[in-house]
């Protein structure tokens, strides 16, 4: 069986490579939730039973029930996450529903500056227990630059090779959880939501240990956007499995609390999870640990990656050189955010050293997070005319759970949380430049009928007062069609600066769904002088269209379609072969436009983020010794209006 079909369809091993690349994140949470609940409290029944109820039900309500089982069958064709999920709301043409996709991918990227540092200190503060002197610090920022540097070899890889550990992982953690319930099995009462209630209600500040108890689930976004890299069969099947492993680890993290630290407040420098294993574990302990919540970073890393290449797709991010290490489409990787989420990641970990710093800025952006798919789910729901249960039930459930994690986080805004909504704050106004940048441009007529300008090619084309641009013309198209031409290109050629030519070529590059395969179709608008050219290739294959237009010429010239020689007289007699020249075309507002300040804040706003872009030319792998870059103007407002008047002297 193929890599792509382990990943797509469930098998033993897609199962065990899911296990790699989905729940590091959230499979490694026992590390820190539990001591962010009792760390600093006293250690009574009604605390731990409580807490661990609350646990549970968590896992069971946002994770299982929301994630596992509603989230993932709003896939937009095989791919998952909060774009995924706007991708299939916007066909119905509802213009509020891009603000919770561009909330919800903010704040799911801003955590994933610190999912990887806190995972990986939680790990690594372990060895504190070997060496209370050791620096924790530097380890943990030469880990994170190991794993930023292995992105590029692409998740499938990742994935086979963590895949055996995370199995062990949970091995691990469901064994040392069942040896410590065996000495106080009354902790299963937990099981029962009685408690979480009672904690939450009655307990003194009880409802404010929801914001420590999220920590449990805040891999559930991470897990949806990474569905495109295992499918939903491997996921479920493997979540069976995981869930069963980390409910056993709380239960005997908090059995062990209760036998050892009742009526104490626990205040140990030692975390609970590590609290479970016997003295000559350890260093084996922490050494799974350390490989796991490198897996956990990974999780979302990964999601990060399928987040910004949706953006692109839906022109909502700048275009950024993607990579597609595997033969699988929903690999992918990107250069810029790779290092980029490696700085931001090596800052969080100078800014608040320990992972119990951390979490006081962890799981606020995440909530809201969750919040926006809940309502663009519900929506789905609504549109797609599902059952009556599910369409109120959603809403219901999950908007009064996910609205009361959020405000049980908020407390966390002044110890760190400021950080991870600064940093959303920031993406969101990346995202919504861009976004509203295309509407304004929509007001400029962006194709026009082709036929309707036949007559004027043909004339110009024979039209000797111009000076000749090239031999051949080639235009970059955005028109897939070859009845329409892009508005700018006929501006191009007959307003700006007439340019003949004896050739013209209008070109359209569509990225299939395929990896590889690469195919044109070229249809004639005048023959032998005028030619529209769809070229089809495959996700993998490299962009080289300058290369690949080459072969379409020469193959339309073996075919009697169009002369290779020169149209210069003097070198036409001499076989010289004719020169080609590309076309890109970039727009520009009017000078003369009257805009409002919100619009001149979108227009500078977008060309700041513009130059951040990977060129058109790169991208398409054109040869900039034969390339002319031209601006062209749009107007997406007014005209300024200026009061004249001519004076004439006599």
């Amino acid at each position: 069986m193929s890599s792509e079909n382990q990943l797509n369809k469930l098998s033993a091993a897609g199962v065990l490579i899911t296990l790699g690349i989905v729940f590091g994140d959230i499979g490694t949470s026992p590390m820190y939730v539990l001591n962010a609940i009792v760390s600093g409290h006293t250690i009574t029944r009604e605390l731990i039973l409580g807490g661990m109820s609350c646990v549970v039900w968590t896992l069971i309500l946002l994770t299982t029930v929301k994630y596992v089982w509603l989230a993932l069958n709003s896939d937009n064709k095989g791919e998952g996450g909060i774009f995924a999920l706007y991708a299939l709301v916007r066909r119905y043409k509802v213009k509020w529903t891009i603000i919770p996709a561009i909330i919800g991918c903010s704040t799911l990227i801003a955590d994933g500056f610190i999912t990887p540092p806190i995972s990986i200190s939680s790990a690594i503060e372990g060895l504190r227990i070997i060496n209370p002197e050791i620096p924790t610090v530097p380890i943990v920022i030469l880990i994170l630059i190991g794993l930023f540097v292995f992105q590029q070899f692409g998740t499938q890889v990742v994935g086979k090779i963590f895949g055996p550990v995370m199995f062990i992982w949970f091995i691990m953690i469901g064994t040392l959880g069942v040896f410590h319930i065996l000495k106080y099995p009354g902790i299963l009462e937990a099981l029962n939501p009685y408690y979480a209630f009672k904690l939450i209600l009655h307990y003194p500040g009880g409802f404010w240990f929801l914001g420590a108890v999220f920590l449990c689930t805040t891999g559930g976004e991470a897990l949806y956007s990474d569905l495109g890299h295992c499918g939903k069969q491997n996921i479920r099947i493997s979540w069976s499995f995981v869930i069963i492993c980390l409910l056993l680890n709380y239960a005997g993290q908090n059995a062990n609390l209760l036998a050892e630290f009742e009526g104490k407040v626990y205040q140990s420098t030692t975390s609970p999870f590590y609290a479970l294993m016997p003295n000559w574990f350890i260093p084996i302990g922490i050494t799974v640990s350390t490989l796991a919540t490198i897996i956990a970073s990974q999780a979302l890393i990964s999601g990060v990656f399928t987040m910004i290449n949706e953006a692109m797709k839906l022109k909502l991010w700048p275009n950024l050189k993607v990579m597609y290490p595997t033969s699988h489409q929903g690999q992918v990787y990107l250069p810029f955010m790779n290092w980029f989420l490696l700085l931001g990641c090596i800052f969080v970990v100078l800014l608040f050293q320990e992972s119990k710093n951390m979490e006081a800025a962890y799981g606020l952006a995440i909530t809201i997070d969750m919040l926006m798919t809940t309502i663009l789910l519900t929506y789905l729901m609504y549109v797609q005319r599902k059952a009556w249960w599910l369409v109120i039930g959603i809403p219901l459930v999950f908007i009064p759970l996910e609205g009361s994690f959020f405000i049980s986080n908020i407390i966390k805004f002044h110890h760190g949380g400021w950080f991870t909504c600064m940093l959303a704050v920031g993406l969101f106004l990346v995202m919504w430049i861009l976004y509203q940048a295309r509407i304004l441009r929509k007001k400029h007529t962006e194709f026009v009928e082709l036929k309707n300008y036949i007559p004027m090619i043909k004339d110009l084309m024979q039209d000797e007062t111009i000076p000749k641009e090239a031999n051949n013309l080639v235009y970059m198209a955005l028109a897939s069609d070859k009845n329409l031409i892009d508005s700018n290109i006929i501006y191009s050629l007959f307003r700006k600066r007439p340019k003949r030519a004896d050739i013209y070529w209008f070109v359209h590059v569509e990225i299939t769904n395929e990896p590889t395969g690469a195919f044109y179709f070229v249809d004639t608008i005048i023959p032998k002088r005028c030619f529209f050219i769809r070229l089809e290739f495959g996700f993998k294959v490299e962009h080289k269209v300058n290369l690949m237009f080459s072969k379409i010429v020469e193959d339309m010239v073996a075919s009697g379609e169009v002369d290779e020689v020169s149209h210069y007289p003097s070198l036409r007699k001499y076989g010289m072969p004719a020169d080609f020249k590309f076309i890109l075309l970039n727009t520009r507002v009017a000078s003369d436009d009257a805009l409002s300040p919100y619009e001149l804040f979108i227009v500078k706003g977008y060309r700041l983020l513009k130059k951040f872009s990977l060129n058109t030319a790169s991208d398409l792998g054109l040869d900039v010794t034969n390339m002319e870059e031209e601006k062209v103007p749009i107007k997406i407002a007014a005209s300024s209006v200026i009061e004249l008047e001519r004076i004439r002297k006599y």
